[in-house]
């Protein structure tokens, strides 16, 4: 029998039509026991009974949202239970832009879940979005779905995956690297333009490569500026973020852009990615525009 505390315990939730069914099925590709639409208040119950199965699992994934409509009332009272458990659910929230959500339910035809005769869907999404903020703020992982493909949300699912084994008291860092010329992140907390950086673009013999590569990132930041930048960016971090984790944040997202998202982006995130790792971060990083730049 499992003890508490000794599974993984996930909660994959957020806006209707984000792609909470698709999460899902992720996490039970990763060998998890998946039960969609529980009642938040069935939460502890869920446990227990998973407690009594077999070891065959990995662990136990629920989605839970807004269909049940005291979802958000019982959460606070279900994770205290858990709590008395010695148990800690990690919370996956996923959001999408709202022109995207409409286009969504525009395409299925379905009935968002506070939609009625009185109450639009784009009135029923803005109402969900003040519903669901107090759990997206406290979330171990939120994952912005818009422009995302059915693979392309299940890679990013599956690649995120190991910031949600990371030990729940690490402060979590997301670097997420992005081109300038397709948008600004929205789920962004902090966002670097290094198109001041030496662009390798210019280079014929670096242009195909990435900033993954050592010759990209060499030409990056080891030129003049870029020893000068890293070791000001670096030492930025490094008193930034435990003030962050004194106010009693333990997760943020840092988008880092260039003109393609291809080079200079993905060159100083591979580099802040080694030093917050080497310090005891749980970071994880998503090159979002990489093979497009």
């Amino acid at each position: 029998m499992k003890k508490s505390g000794s599974f993984p315990l996930i909660v994959v939730t957020g806006l209707s039509g984000a792609g909470k069914s698709t999460a899902l099925n992720v996490f039970e590709d990763l060998h998890f026991f998946c039960v969609d639409g529980l009642p938040a208040s069935m939460l502890p119950r869920m446990v227990e009974l998973f407690q009594g199965m077999d070891k065959a699992h990995r662990g136990l994934a629920l989605g839970m949202d807004l269909r049940q409509l005291d979802f958000v009332e019982e959460w606070d009272s279900a994770t205290a239970q858990l709590a008395d458990m010695g148990m800690k659910p990690q919370v996956v929230f996923l959001e999408t832009r709202q022109d995207t959500l409409l286009t969504r339910y525009a395409t299925t035809r379905r009935l968002h879940p506070l939609e009625t005769n009185a109450l639009g869907l784009e009135q029923a999404l803005d109402t969900e979005r003040q519903l669901m903020a107090p759990i997206r703020e406290s979330a171990d992982l939120v994952v912005d779905t818009t422009g995302y493909s059915i693979h392309d949300l299940r890679r990013i699912i599956q690649e995120k995956w190991t910031d949600l084994e990371a030990p729940s008291s690490c402060m979590r860092v997301h670097l997420l690297t992005f081109g300038f010329k397709y948008g600004v992140p929205i789920d962004a907390d902090l966002v670097f333009d290094l198109r001041f950086l030496p662009n390798p673009y210019f280079d014929p013999a670096l242009r195909n490569l990435s900033g993954k590569d050592t010759q990209v990132s060499h030409y990056v930041l080891e030129s003049e500026v870029g020893r000068a930048f890293q070791k000001r960016f670096v030492d930025f971090f490094c008193y930034l973020l435990p003030l962050y984790a004194t106010e009693g944040r333990y997760r943020v997202t840092v988008a880092l852009g260039c003109t393609g998202g291809r080079h200079r982006s993905v060159a100083t995130g591979e580099l802040l990615y080694k030093v917050l790792k080497d310090s005891g971060y749980a970071v994880t990083m998503e090159h979002r525009h990489c093979e497009l730049g």
